[in-house]
């Protein structure tokens, strides 16, 4: 991959509605730079690779070099927001066979013909997780095996294989995204900048503190009556920076048990 074949952007949120949906909102400017239209598709590289479908960025991301792609193409790039990472336009076929694992143990029901409709159109490649709407509630799928290999495009002709064993870790290249990304978040702008500055910067970077001698939080409450979006807030930073999260609730801490 030559300078000319890619170019360096900034990785930024999505919106709320393309979350999901495989996109990747590009300035007129990076478009052009990279001879891309509308539907073309990108290879994304960051700590992984990813693939995205190109969208026109919005009126105020003109003249900056940023990248908007939701929590799920960010995981699967093994990039985060403000992060830098590298795109070029890549040449893609037509899948002909696409297995499918869940990461947890589920029974769909059609769900072959189901995600044949919701993945007709968008890029997949090995390795590489999805998210879909069932019954209005996000599942987490990971693209177990691409025929032929590299990335390909899902149309209404490609064999769509849904296993009903979950996705292992160990089968694949990389740690299996959860289901809460910053995207799902919605109403709480101010609040999750604050929580990314105090927690997602000195976990990806502690370097940073460590040359300027800043001793980072030892940790943050968060308070608010039920509801608010204080443990789902917890859960998004957690899967943006590849922490383990655990749940511990009231009565669990109080309970000798």
């Amino acid at each position: 991959m030559t300078d000319k074949d890619s170019f360096e952007v900034s990785v930024k949120e999505a919106a709320r509605d393309d979350a999901g949906r495989g996109i990747a909102r590009l300035s007129i400017e990076v478009m052009r730079a990279l001879s891309l239209v509308s539907g073309d598709v990108i290879e994304i590289v960051g700590k992984r690779k990813a693939a995205a479908i190109v969208w026109p960025g919005f009126a105020q991301d003109t003249g900056q070099h940023i990248l908007r792609i939701d929590g799920t193409v960010r995981a699967n790039a093994g990039t985060g927001v403000d992060e830098r990472v590298r795109i070029r336009k890549v040449e893609v076929g037509i899948a002909k066979k696409v297995v499918i694992q869940p990461t947890q143990p589920i029974r769909l029901v059609g769900g072959e013909q189901y995600l044949s409709r919701v993945l007709r159109g968008r890029p997949v490649m090995e390795g590489q997780t999805v998210r879909v709407d069932v019954i209005g509630n996000p599942l987490t799928l990971v693209i177990a095996k691409v025929t032929p290999k590299g990335i390909a495009v899902v149309t209404e002709e490609t064999e769509i294989e849904l296993k009903e064993t979950p996705y292992r870790e160990e089968e694949g290249k990389k740690k299996v995204v959860s289901d809460v990304h910053y995207e799902d978040i919605g109403g709480l702008t101010r609040e999750l900048e604050m929580v990314r500055e105090m927690i997602e910067l000195p976990l990806r970077h502690p370097e940073l503190f460590e040359r300027l001698g800043i001793e980072p939080p030892k940790g943050v409450l968060l308070y608010g009556p039920p509801g608010t979006g204080k443990t789902l807030i917890a859960k998004a930073v957690a899967n943006e920076v590849d922490a383990h999260f655990v749940t511990l609730s009231g009565p669990e801490i109080m309970s000798k048990y």
